[in-house]
């Protein structure tokens, strides 16, 4: 075979994309293969958990969550989360060996109350030599830049599917207004997370079509979560057709070569994979995955079956960049505590 073109570029056309779907499979995970060690060490995964911290009755329409309080799944609407027991969770994550943080709220975007407890985690966070990420609904310019200057590495916003089916998935936000999330976000200096769900009746156009917006943004996410549709009774996408494995495999792949230096992330849906197909996913070039028991509210491998996985291929987690910075830790805790802890706790959906 040729040399394989690992540039990055920004100008990825339908047909361009197509030609790459329809490669017979093998050339097509050789060559995303081949793209990813040109780019990144072929034997090491990205880590990261992921908490929610704050769940249920999200006003969102979302077709897919279960966290929408237009669907009756039997979630359990919970108030946002206490500083002092987010940090202790980050700590755990830590110690379990995740190098990066992501905390999630079911929120339409994060109100003016909310704004000041959601900072302080992010510090928090950071102070223990976490990267940090969150994923909080729409933004506007002034609270990225808080959330920027807080220590914000990544903001974690996915498009979820093509400009053309997006409104048969979500009618409370439009696509332009992800879109926008996303430019405040890099503007504001920080990383973007974005990626997309396959399984929610798209097309193959669809999936063309996700995969050339995030490609060809005017830089593309450093990170970019590729999730399989868990299926959520109650959800009106509850008896979705299951997403054919290798076409899942395919459009890995396919990601990995259109954004060569981007992290490309097996994210939901990994609970139902064999180590068989994820071992193929990380051959296709996904490095990143979330790690641990629980996906926001839905099940992930636990960590000792993921151990264990990389132990099998000979991979290992990234390590963390930073070490925990005691002194910064020290000052925020002690800040905590000055505050009462009645209100870190208070009803957000209220």
């Amino acid at each position: 075979m040729s040399t394989v073109d690992a540039r990055v570029r920004h100008d990825w056309t339908p047909n361009e994309v197509n030609a790459l779907f329809e490669l017979p499979f093998m050339d097509l995970v050789f060559r995303a293969q081949t793209v990813h060690r040109q780019h990144f060490d072929p034997n090491q995964v990205q880590t990261s958990t992921l908490l929610s911290i704050k769940t249920g009755a999200c006003p969102e329409d979302c077709k897919y969550c279960p966290q929408s309080g237009h669907y009756n799944t039997g979630l359990k609407k919970e108030k946002l989360m206490a500083v002092d027991r987010v940090l202790e969770k980050a700590r755990q994550a830590r110690e379990g060996g995740a190098s990066r943080f992501c905390m999630g709220a079911a929120w339409k975007h994060p109100s003016e109350k909310d704004m000041p407890y959601v900072l302080e985690m992010v510090k928090g966070v950071k102070a223990l030599g976490l990267e940090t990420c969150m994923t909080l609904g729409m933004l506007n310019e002034d609270q990225s830049q808080q959330l920027a200057e807080a220590g914000l590495d990544y903001y974690n916003h996915n498009l979820d599917t093509s400009p053309e089916f997006y409104d048969k998935i979500i009618t409370t936000r439009s696509f332009q207004d992800r879109l926008d999330t996303l430019s405040h976000v890099r503007d504001a200096g920080m990383k973007v997370c974005s990626g997309g769900i396959l399984g929610m009746g798209e097309t193959a156009n669809d999936r063309i079509g996700l995969l050339i917006q995030l490609a060809n943004m005017p830089k593309q996410p450093e990170s970019v979560p590729i999730n399989m549709l868990v299926r959520v009774e109650g959800t009106p996408l509850e008896d979705a057709k299951e997403v054919d494995s290798f076409d899942f495999i395919r459009t890995l792949a396919v990601a990995r070569i259109m954004m060569p230096e981007s992290y490309v992330r097996l994210s939901a849906g990994r609970e139902s994979m064999s180590d068989e197909m994820q071992a193929l996913a990380f051959m296709a070039g996904a490095n990143s995955i979330f790690y641990g028991e629980c996906l926001l509210t839905t099940p992930n491998p636990e960590k000792n079956r993921d151990l264990q996985l990389f132990a099998r291929l000979g991979m290992r987690p990234e390590q963390a960049i930073d070490k925990a910075d005691d002194a910064t830790e020290a000052e925020i805790r002690q800040n905590l505590v000055k505050q009462q802890q009645d209100a870190l706790f208070y009803d957000a959906s209220a």
